[in-house]
């Protein structure tokens, strides 16, 4: 087992990761920028060391500077976290090559899983249902030929996107080329990698994705669904687990899919195969996320497992000490995301000094967050302020749980989404389960 890992993140994750491995008596470092000094996660480190100023890509993307600070303090390992750095393949090459742990999958796998179309075709040869869709356009003739043969609507997507960008709805001929344009140019601007394919948009639908976890003795196991379905511009605002159109049948076949997809790679590590569930039962590949989710808090409650201490131990080598067999899904989990946002004002992000901080207990409640009174949310970084995760023997007893603690959440100086949330929670759509990844534009959210 690591002595000391490198957590190359801040905000809540950072101070998530630190409590885990002081849980299990390793030492930690922080990293910050200068814009963080006085953030959480570096007060609770054992160590900390800045690396550069405020802005993300002089600090933490700054791989030289990380590398430095872990082999400066003796971390054995770094836990990327997530965003950031924790899908670069080339980051993850750097800590092998400097004989540090990277805790996730090597460098291999996540090239060769964040490269959506690779990625696609490996799960198509593997037996997974995969989306209907085009390989990678090379010309603007060329997508509107393979429009022609995928049909309205569809969607343009960036091979390395994520966290909804590089994603454009086409409807119709006419919208296809700007919207080919724009998705490249802004893949290109947030990844370097403008490269696009085609994918048939297919409504209504639910976002499922199924947790699973691998060590590198060949086991695979699949920790249960999320239903992530409720989403503003491809951005997940609340997850839940289990989903309601997930019968035991339907998760029985995702769960072997979802295997299957594992074992075709030789995955390891922490991971997460995202799906497309229609009406019908139906489901289809959409692509794996080779980190921590943010929402991995929602499994956590049902199965009762601490993903991040099992990703480090995963990482250290330790072989998976239970069977597939072993996994229960008990009650209902909720997830609601708090950002720092105005959704009165175009979801404007929001930054200040936190004047009045309560943050809602109990049983079966838990609040992910960095924030503590007094505290300044800086302009630079992403708008999300915590997590609130509640668990309850029913999805009913869950969403009432759910609307209590965030009636009891206080966070005074800066605007928020938990109102937001609110009015999700008692949507008819949200209580009775049919809700699609429509749902916040149908609630005219969209804007």
């Amino acid at each position: 087992m690591f002595s000391k890992i490198l957590i190359a993140n801040r905000g809540e994750i950072a101070v998530r990761i630190i409590r885990a491995c002081k849980e299990m008596g390793i030492a930690t470092v922080a990293v910050f920028s200068e814009a963080d000094r006085d953030a959480l996660h570096v007060s609770l480190a054992d160590e900390s060391v800045c690396i550069g100023p405020a802005k993300v890509q002089d600090s933490y993307l700054n791989m030289p500077a990380i590398i430095s600070a872990a082999v400066k303090t003796g971390a054995q390992a770094i836990h990327p976290g997530y965003g950031l750095l924790s899908e670069n393949a080339r980051f993850a090459k750097l800590c092998e090559e400097c004989h540090i742990s990277f805790i996730g999958p090597n460098a291999e796998l996540i090239s060769k899983l964040g490269d959506k179309d690779e990625a696609k075709r490996t799960m198509r040869a593997a037996g997974v249902p995969v989306v209907p869709g085009s390989g990678l356009i090379e010309s603007e003739d060329s997508a509107a030929a393979a429009a022609d043969q995928i049909g309205f609507p569809l969607l343009v997507k960036a091979r390395a996107g994520g966290g909804g960008r590089g994603i454009r709805l086409v409807n119709s001929k006419e919208e296809l080329i700007p919207a080919f344009r724009a998705s490249s140019q802004e893949a290109d601007s947030a990844f370097g990698d403008g490269a696009c394919y085609l994918e048939k948009y297919l409504e209504p639908v639910k976002h499922i994705e199924m947790q699973i976890l691998c060590d590198d003795y060949d086991n695979v196991l699949c920790l249960g669904e999320r239903d992530c379905s409720v989403q503003r511009k491809h951005q997940k605002l609340l997850e839940e687990s289990p989903a309601t159109c997930v019968t035991p049948q339907l998760r029985e076949k995702m769960m072997e899919a979802s295997q299957k997809a594992a074992k075709a790679v030789h995955y390891r590590s922490l991971g997460t195969i995202e799906y497309l569930v229609d009406n019908s039962g139906n489901f289809y590949f959409m692509e794996m996320n080779t980190r921590l989710q943010v929402e991995h808090p929602v499994t956590e409650m049902v199965t009762g497992m601490d993903l991040v201490k099992w990703q480090i131990r995963v990482a250290a080598g330790t072989e998976l000490p239970f069977a597939q067999d072993n996994i229960h899904l008990l009650g209902h989990a909720i997830e609601c995301r708090i950002n720092a946002e105005d959704p009165d004002n175009n979801f404007t992000p929001s930054c200040g000094k936190i004047n009045l901080l309560h943050i809602p207990g109990g049983p079966w409640v838990r609040f992910d967050t960095a924030l503590y009174q007094d505290y300044s949310v800086p302009p630079f970084y992403d708008s999300l302020l915590g997590k609130l995760i509640v668990h309850a023997p029913t999805r009913e007893e869950a969403i009432r749980k759910m609307q209590a603690a965030l009636a009891e959440l206080v966070i005074e100086g800066v605007s928020h989404t938990a109102e937001l949330q609110m009015d999700i929670l008692s949507d008819p759509a949200f209580l009775d389960g049919s809700y699609h990844t429509d749902f916040m534009e149908k609630r005219g959210a969209s804007c």
